[in-house]
């Protein structure tokens, strides 16, 4: 089986999330995706196949399949576009239905998501402080301007927004964090700091998926993003992210804000073929 290798949201020749991706004429049986899926080793593979007018949809991590890959899904758009030329291509997920729209620009393919719709909520006070210990954080490491929150945008993320120091020094227990991202149905943990107000630096903890962090991540992207149109925070319509930094994998991600609560999030950014 024939196993496209993009990295997406890279910043130019360089950086950006390694997704697999798979083009077939019919999906595999779950534990055929989930096999190739740990096979690649990327965190995540996205696998597709046509549906009437669109495409059919699966992500498989190395350990699990997820609801929504936002990389996986920029490095899907991209290829489509190279196989069929430039265009915006319907996607069905298993809970929801979005698109996503690739171009070809010089040697990269750039693409922009349609998340699916966006919710948060306030996340407990054990919870907060679970994920501290985990991390080995206090309070007083928190930025408390964005408040600790559990953000949706197709997968479920725990935010917490601390000093660019403290993000430089994340670490945690793999296990222990793979056992509480579990427990909580969290995809990843998503660490973030407000370099300005419409430009931040995150990373990503999955360990839910088998990967101690990912360079890049479309899905928690527009999960912050719709957070922060929930909470007022003045964006101005859009945040610019940079991601991987501290991974030695740097990307560059864009999030589009409309005003409209709950509404889909367009990130974009640009993708590019890795060698086989």
């Amino acid at each position: 089986m024939n196993v496209l290798k993009i990295a997406a949201f890279s910043d130019g020749n360089a950086g950006g999330n390694p997704a697999g991706v798979v083009i077939v004429d019919e999906l595999p049986t779950s534990t055929e995706m989930q096999g190739i899926a740990k096979e690649v080793g990327f965190s995540e593979t996205a696998f597709a196949a046509r549906a009437d007018s669109g495409w059919r949809v699966r992500y498989f991590s190395p350990t699990s399949e997820v609801p929504f890959c936002g990389h996986a899904t920029i490095a899907l758009g991209a290829a489509l576009a190279l196989r069929h030329g430039d265009g915006v291509f319907a996607l069905v997920l298993n809970q929801a239905e979005i698109t996503v729209e690739a171009w070809r620009t010089g040697d990269l393919v750039a693409a922009a998501l349609q998340s699916p719709p966006t919710r948060s909520a306030p996340v407990a006070a054990p919870l907060v402080s679970a994920a501290l210990d985990l991390f080995g954080y206090t309070n007083e490491d928190l930025d408390f301007s964005i408040p600790p929150a559990l953000i949706h945008a197709g997968a479920d993320h725990l935010l917490l927004l601390n000093s660019r120091r403290a993000l430089a020094a994340m670490k945690y227990e793999f296990d222990a964090g793979r056992a509480l991202m579990i427990r909580e149905g969290w995809t990843t943990i998503l660490l973030g700091h407000a370099e300005t107000q419409q430009r931040f630096n995150t990373r990503n903890a999955f360990a839910y998926g088998g990967v101690y962090e990912d360079p890049a991540t479309g899905a928690a992207t527009a999960a912050l993003a719709g957070y922060l149109r929930d909470i007022r925070w003045p964006h101005a319509g859009a945040i610019e992210v940079v991601q991987g930094e501290d991974m030695g994998m740097r990307s560059y991600l864009r999030a589009d804000i409309t005003p409209d609560s709950g509404s889909s999030i367009r990130v974009s950014g640009t993708a590019r073929l890795m060698q086989p």
